[in-house]
C-alpha cells in the first residue's frame, strides 16, 4: 500500500477501536463527510465526531466488516468494503471514497446500495 492507503487503513483500525481522536487527527478541520444516500452531509470535524459517536444507530444490527481492500490513485483512496449484518447474512459490498489534500483527508463519501441498506435495519 502507499502512504495514503496506509493512513486510511489506520483510520479504519481506529474506528474498530472506537478511537475517534486518532481517527480525526487525519482530517482537516473543515472536512466533509457524506453518508450513504448522498443526502446526509456533515461539514467539519465536530459534526463528523457527532456522527461517529452515534455510529451504532447508523449501522444495521449485527453489522460486521468481513473484508476490505484499498485502491489508491494520487489524492484519492477508495476502500472496497465487504460487510454483512443480521438481515443481510449473505453479505454485500460498498465503496468509501477518501479525497486527500497533502497529508489530510478533506472528504469522505460512502457509496452503498441504499435500498439494501434501509432493508438491513
Amino acid at each position: 500500500m502507499g502512504k495514503n492507503a496506509d493512513m486510511i487503513q489506520s483510520g479504519w483500525e481506529a474506528v474498530g477501536r472506537g478511537d475517534w481522536d486518532a481517527l480525526l487527527a487525519d482530517y482537516v478541520d473543515d472536512m466533509i463527510f457524506v453518508m450513504p444516500g448522498q443526502n446526509d452531509v456533515h461539514e467539519g470535524k465536530e459534526s463528523f465526531r457527532s456522527a461517529l459517536e452515534n455510529l451504532g444507530a447508523a449501522l444495521p444490527p449485527g453489522f460486521e466488516i468481513t473484508a476490505m481492500r484499498h485502491v489508491e490513485d494520487d489524492d484519492d483512496v477508495v476502500s472496497l468494503v465487504s460487510w454483512k449484518c443480521e438481515k443481510v447474512p449473505e453479505g454485500s459490498h460498498c465503496a468509501v471514497l477518501f479525497h486527500i489534500n497533502g497529508d489530510r483527508i478533506v472528504e469522505e463519501r460512502w457509496f452503498i446500495d441504499t435500498e439494501q441498506w434501509r432493508a438491513a435495519f
